[in-house]
């Protein structure tokens, strides 16, 4: 017995990463699961997005676990193209009772009066009307079925905590922590649950691969910092050690898993009672 038997789960931004990580674990608890990522790059946004590949390989984890999947590609941006994905999940599956708007961007950029417009709506399009493009359709089927739900939204620590030269991204990260705090106050009669997880930096793409992220937290260095001297700096954000690893400072970021783990934990009936909540996952970062 899974602890999501019998559910559908939709997650965005599924082709790589947390939103991949997600996909694998709830089908592993009995989930099936509907993937949506945009499989395409964001002008001069500064790093890539995940491809149609990707997306595939997050297909084949899913049916690894002999769950059913339903995999599209659209952007979340895209209000009508979302209502699509919504509708081809219930002729598919008949229901959706998880949400997983887990879709995101993190361009670094200039101080925020030099912040272009191009720069300003992608962020907030993507993170804020994307969220809302997401629950939009889902609610309402949500509330006709009649069984509940959870809707479990991406935000990071910089929703709750601002850093400079994000302004963009904090902007988006803060708008989704007050749509659902108003969401779940609107659904709660309705037993839909509706719940943020802000992490701290995640052993991801969205870093890893994002040139100017990584040099802004190495302002030092001249040429492109290794994984090990971006993790110095990022473990200076961060409070708990781990005696087990050889670092010799704090854990300098989270596996997708400790993601995975919060949005399994706030999918399942084991939060049955628990909305509202803005649950940290960021090695003690906020508190720092």
């Amino acid at each position: 017995m899974g602890r999501l038997d019998g559910k559908v789960a939709l997650i965005t931004g599924a082709a790589r990463g947390q939103g991949r990580s997600h996909a694998r674990l709830l089908a592993s608890e009995g989930a099936d699961i509907i993937a949506v990522d945009i499989c395409g790059d964001i002008d001069d946004l500064g790093y890539p997005l995940g491809t149609r590949a990707e997306l595939d390989e997050t297909v084949a984890l899913v049916e690894d676990q002999d769950r059913r999947i339903l995999a599209r590609t659209a952007d979340v941006r895209d209000v009508a193209a979302m209502q699509d994905v919504v509708d081809d999940a219930y002729e598919e599956f008949g229901r959706i009772d998880i949400v997983c708007a887990n879709a995101g961007i993190c361009q670094v950029g200039p101080r925020t009066w030099e912040v272009t417009d191009e720069m300003w709506d992608a962020h907030v399009d993507v993170m804020a009307k994307g969220v809302w493009s997401t629950v939009r359709p889902v609610v309402p089927r949500m509330i006709e079925a009649g069984n509940g739900g959870s809707i479990i939204i991406t935000s990071s620590l910089l929703g709750l905590k601002a850093m400079p030269n994000l302004a963009p991204y904090c902007a988006a990260k803060f708008a989704v922590v007050g749509l659902s705090q108003s969401l779940a106050a609107e659904v709660a009669e309705y037993g839909i649950r509706v719940n943020t997880i802000h992490p701290t930096t995640v052993d991801t793409d969205i870093n890893f691969k994002n040139e100017p992220l990584k040099r802004m937290f190495r302002p030092d260095l001249d040429h492109s910092p290794s994984r090990e001297e971006f993790g110095e700096a990022s473990s200076q954000m961060n409070l708990l050690w781990d005696p087990s690893q050889p670092w010799k400072h704090a854990v300098p970021w989270l596996d997708v898993s400790d993601i995975s783990n919060a949005v399994l934990f706030l999918a399942s009936d084991e939060s049955r009672y628990i909305t509202g909540l803005r649950m940290s996952v960021d090695l003690g970062a906020l508190i720092k």
